[in-house]
């Protein structure tokens, strides 16, 4: 068979339009700047527009975080109807807050969580906008990876403001209080006294259970651009000695529906203000971007 013959021989007749040649013209991107990622935004300024998004989100979802952590620390370590439960469901804990704290009870905490958002979602957003800059987002499965570690860093830094939060809305009438009242009167008394008990390690107490689970929540967020059980936070007197030993004890003493207390409180909270978190950021991406001309 001749060279070009048979099936692999060009069909006679006048060419037709190729399956790769599409009758719209390409879309021109606009140029990035070097050095800034390929959202036209640099990595500093995604710091600041990601712990503002944060906090925006946090402002609307704090009842929410306030109503799970109370569900979470009721009948901490005890066998389940072996105590009260003033906390009943998402909606009637609302009720209990409210009666024993006043509407204001709703926002309890609120200074600590915008601390803990500002911290967390700034350094999260700004180590996610490097690794875009870097182009290692670009890669399979670079957008989860690169979730992932920015979630665990901006957890590991904003760990201690997330630990005084938990301390700060925990807080309330001996009548409905549950789990450890430390009786805080303000953020920096909490931090001094946190300080003073425990050093410098005892600001970053449940870090271990909080690093995973934002790094896996981050990933999946930021992969997919739209957690995991809350950790705990350690009362005084050492009831945990690590993210496993609570996991084991939680299990063995209340059940292993325990482990999923205010489950629906977290996932009331979470859809909302995830949505929220990477809607304003986005939006105040497009408010700083300079638009730069098109290419050649």
């Amino acid at each position: 068979m001749a060279a070009g013959a048979g099936a692999l021989a060009p069909f006679p007749g006048p060419p037709s339009t190729s399956l790769h040649e599409f009758p719209y013209p390409p879309q021109n991107r606009p140029r990035v700047a070097r050095g800034s990622p390929t959202g036209g935004v640099p990595p500093a300024i995604d710091l600041v527009l990601g712990a503002t998004a944060g906090c925006m989100a946090c402002v609307l979802t704090n009842p929410l975080e306030v109503v799970k952590t109370r569900l979470q620390l009721q009948g901490e370590l005890q066998p389940p109807g072996t105590y009260p439960r003033p906390y009943r469901g998402v909606l009637r804990a609302v009720g209990a807050v409210c009666r024993a704290d006043g509407l204001r009870g709703l926002q309890k905490g609120l200074a600590a969580g915008l601390l803990y958002q500002g911290l967390m979602n700034g350094v999260r957003f700004y180590c996610y906008s490097h690794a875009e800059d870097a182009g290692w987002t670009g890669y399979p499965g670079g957008t989860v990876a690169a979730g992932a570690v920015a979630g665990a860093v901006g957890a590991f830094v904003g760990s201690p403001a997330y630990l005084v939060k938990t301390h700060l809305q925990a807080q309330t009438l001996a009548a409905v209080a549950v789990g450890h009242q430390h009786n805080h009167e303000s953020i920096s008394g909490a931090f001094g006294s946190i300080y003073k008990q425990h050093g410098v390690a005892g600001l970053w107490r449940g870090v271990t259970g909080a690093v995973p689970r934002v790094a896996v929540g981050s990933a999946a967020q930021l992969a997919t651009f739209a957690s995991a059980k809350d950790w705990v936070c350690e009362r005084q007197g050492k009831l945990y000695r690590g993210f496993w030993d609570c996991v084991l004890q939680i299990s063995s003493k209340e059940g292993l529906l325990g482990l999923y207390k205010g489950i629906g409180a977290v996932y009331l909270r979470l859809g909302p203000h995830t949505v929220l978190s990477l809607f304003f950021w986005d939006e105040l991406r497009k408010m700083v971007q300079h638009p730069q001309p098109p290419g050649p």
